[in-house]
């Protein structure tokens, strides 16, 4: 049984292994089970709610959904997930207090997924990591991200630090994550990013202004930029229209491998050889 509520917490045979089972998911040849996977959404989640409820049925799991509100009553957590394990086989939670997750975590009674905190968001990198492997691998590869201090961002300097990638961060100084590679010279970054990821604006709307990504910028990085927004994307914020429609732009693709990720998360967090 493993967890992942932060990337933190895998190695990164941990990560090569659900890669590899992501990979026999999207050739259709994944591991499948007998059981169910319990759920819990807010009614905002959209990709990562399909993906998971859609990857869980065809693995063979009933998803059985609740409101993210069903874990925020006076009940402990750790009850709850023991009295889930009667009829459960994994957890997966979107709730913006990380803590929560971190208490279902702690009873041992089932593996615990992380759909998305206020914290980070490891399944979205996975499933992003995944993609840019696909296509050309993750070594040598400089990323960029083009965003303020969030669940987002951070998700990517748990993965940085997992596995060593080239993570450099472009926003003002003050909303930058405390410790991480960071200039606020957007043009010369770009310059020499091979993967240029964002992340909405927010409250920093007027402080990240000066750092939208447009079809300019993208046309003087290094040939073969990829573009890829985490959505839900605001044209017009963090990217401009002219970018969505530039050949840099993978977002609406690469989010194809939510679906096999995700399923492979599943599979390793219950457990499959």
């Amino acid at each position: 049984m493993h967890n992942l509520v932060r990337l933190d917490d895998w190695s990164p045979a941990d990560i090569d292994e659900v890669f590899r089972l992501a990979e026999a998911y999207r050739d259709g040849s994944g591991p499948s089970f007998d059981g169910s996977a319990v759920m819990f959404f807010p009614p905002t989640s959209l990709r990562t709610r399909v993906s998971f409820e859609r990857g869980a049925a065809l693995m063979g799991l009933q998803p059985i959904v609740f409101p993210s509100e069903a874990l925020d009553k006076s009940e402990a957590l750790a009850d709850v997930a023991r009295y889930l394990e009667s009829w459960a086989d994994v957890m997966i939670v979107r709730h913006g207090d990380i803590v929560v997750l971190e208490q279902l975590a702690a009873a041992a009674a089932l593996p615990v997924v992380n759909a998305m905190t206020d914290v980070n968001h490891p399944c979205e990198v996975l499933s992003d990591l995944f993609a840019i492997r696909e296509r050309r691998g993750l070594d040598g590869q400089r990323f960029l991200f083009v965003g303020a201090d969030g669940n987002v961002a951070r998700a990517w300097q748990e993965a940085a630090r997992v596995l060593g990638l080239d993570l450099t961060q472009c926003c003002p100084a003050d909303i930058a994550i405390p410790g991480a590679v960071w200039t606020d010279d957007l043009e010369t970054a770009v310059r020499t990013a091979d993967v240029i990821l964002t992340d909405g604006f927010g409250e920093h709307v007027a402080q990240l202004e000066p750092f939208q990504i447009t079809a300019a910028l993208l046309d003087i990085a290094p040939a073969g930029v990829l573009l890829n927004p985490c959505p839900p994307f605001t044209r017009g914020e963090e990217v401009s229209a002219d970018a969505i429609e530039h050949p840099a732009f993978v977002g609406h693709r690469f989010k194809a491998s939510l679906l096999p990720v995700q399923q492979a998360i599943v599979a390793f967090a219950i457990g499959s050889s």
